[in-house]
């Protein structure tokens, strides 16, 4: 199999390593690659300026998009700035090449409906990289709701909190894709992941009102700070997020008629009170095996012997759910979505 990675920062260096781990030699990797930085980012996030990223790989790069599709990739990796994401995934699916989209799908929705009909038309897989769909606490909670153990859902909690500069010690966090809206940057965006479980977990919001802004010292041009809420079918779902303290924060509390699920995904344990139903504790788990498990899935999805669980089109609602907040905290007012 030949994959091509577009960009090779931080997570298309993950998803390069794990495709080896994955494949081995079985996996032929190409970059397409514009700043060509050759210093490897490690799994700890910091800089290694004695290595070699393309040699260490096993990479064949391309500084031009239509030469490394002219390579016949079978898939892309798009791990470029969220505001890239479309028009590469719209060249590669023009080429017959199935996706990996990296979250968000974009920062508008500009392109995205061409993009789903491209992808029907010559019926290719085409994911969005959501890795805490992944997560077992997820999955556990997922199948708690699904089977209505915590009886009727009368209201949940997403709340996130880190710190932008502690992200990347490799680089300024002023210069990072977060930190700038002309590369789609903002928590709401960046932070994707909680509209997505969001909506994973409890369906399409109808409508979304938010409050929150750019309220800390970061010298960034995008909002910090988001709380929002969903009004769902089945409950009233509160998205608190910020990227302007710590300590790192990342936790789901579900309130049911029949028990209360207290998820925190960092410390990866699920709690239910009372114990309706068996929650979920994983001793000792690394958040790149969230990575793993979904590189898996997409090859999987693209051999035939798996349905995408995060797919592109589920992207395509999310990214419009995440504009809608950013709007409603813009405008103050309640953004109605169906």
């Amino acid at each position: 199999m030949r994959i091509l990675i577009a960009g090779l920062g931080a997570i298309g260096q993950r998803h390069a390593r794990n495709l080896r781990t994955l494949r081995g030699d079985g996996v032929e990797l190409l970059a397409y690659r514009q700043r060509r930085l050759k210093q490897v980012i490690t799994e700890s996030l910091s800089s290694d300026a004695s290595r070699d990223v393309e040699e260490e790989l096993g990479v064949t790069t391309f500084d031009d998009l239509d030469a490394a599709l002219a390579a016949r990739p079978d898939a892309v990796f798009i791990c470029t700035p969220s505001s890239q994401h479309v028009a590469i995934a719209q060249r590669a699916a023009d080429a017959g090449c199935h996706l990996f989209i990296e979250k968000p799908v974009s920062n508008t929705l500009d392109g995205v409906g061409q993009l789903l009909q491209s992808v029907a038309d010559r019926k290719l897989i085409a994911v969005v990289g959501c890795q805490w769909r992944f997560h077992p606490c997820v999955i556990a909670l997922h199948v708690l709701l699904t089977t209505r153990s915590l009886g009727d859902v009368r209201s949940a909690e997403l709340d996130y909190a880190d710190y932008l500069p502690d992200w990347h010690p490799y680089e300024d966090y002023r210069t990072s894709y977060a930190a700038r809206a002309e590369l789609g940057g903002g928590v709401v965006l960046t932070q994707i992941h909680d509209y997505d479980l969001a909506f994973w977990l409890f369906g399409a919001p109808r409508a979304v009102r938010a409050a929150g802004g750019h309220l800390s010292d970061l010298e960034v041009d995008v909002e910090d700070t988001v709380d929002a809420t969903l009004e769902t079918m089945t409950a009233s779902v509160r998205v608190r997020q910020t990227f302007a303290h710590g300590p790192p924060r990342r936790t789901i509390t579900v309130r049911g008629t029949a028990a209360t699920a207290s998820l925190d995904l960092l410390a990866a344990s699920l709690v239910v009170q009372p114990q309706v139903a068996p929650g979920r504790e994983v001793a000792d788990y690394q958040r790149n095996q969230m990575f793993l498990s979904e590189a898996t899935h997409f090859l999987d999805c693209i051999e035939g012997n798996a349905s995408a669980v995060a797919p592109l089109v589920d992207g395509a609602v999310v990214l419009g759910v995440a504009l809608a907040v950013k709007e409603a905290m813009k405008s103050g007012r309640t953004v109605q979505l169906t």
